[in-house]
């Protein structure tokens, strides 16, 4: 009975994790309406995900933590703009991420821009830049204490 109890709790335990994850978005339209609806701003990850080690190290370091993921979901709207050079991506994909690029003048990865979406006249969309960053050592209080300074200039 106790064997049945613990790998209950167990179960919720794991289940109640998995159910909190951060969301990422891939599709900026979806990413944006979510942003316009819940005033919150954008965060674009540009990454190489198979291939960028500071990428892999920011996930690691910052994105990946409890701090982060509370900062995260009281604040803003994720999207990863990701630039893979093995895993196969959807062509359509490709063009939206690459445009993105093109837009904010992103040269080298990780970078990671904090955007506003202004709707204007019909359907159109603008995002109002707000600033940029990229890895930032120290764990994830130096890394929110920049991305907080960003934030604040809206």
């Amino acid at each position: 009975m106790k064997k049945a109890i613990v790998l209950s709790f167990l179960f919720l335990a794991v289940w109640t994790t998995q159910a909190q994850e951060l969301k990422w978005h891939t599709d900026i339209s979806d990413a944006a309406k979510e942003s316009l609806e819940t005033k919150k701003p954008l965060m674009l990850f540009f990454t190489g995900s198979d291939w960028c080690g500071w990428c892999k190290r920011l996930q690691k370091e910052v994105f990946q933590t409890p701090e982060f993921e509370k900062w995260a979901k009281k604040n803003v709207v994720l999207v990863e703009l990701d630039f893979p050079k093995r895993t196969p991506q959807d062509e359509a994909l490709k063009e939206q991420n690459f445009n993105l690029q093109q837009m904010f003048g992103v040269t080298g990865y990780p970078t990671i821009w904090f955007v506003q979406p202004e709707k204007k006249e019909g359907k159109k969309v603008n995002l109002d830049a707000l600033g940029n960053t990229g890895y930032v050592a120290g764990g994830p209080s130096k890394w929110l204490e920049v991305a907080n300074g960003l934030l604040k200039r809206k």
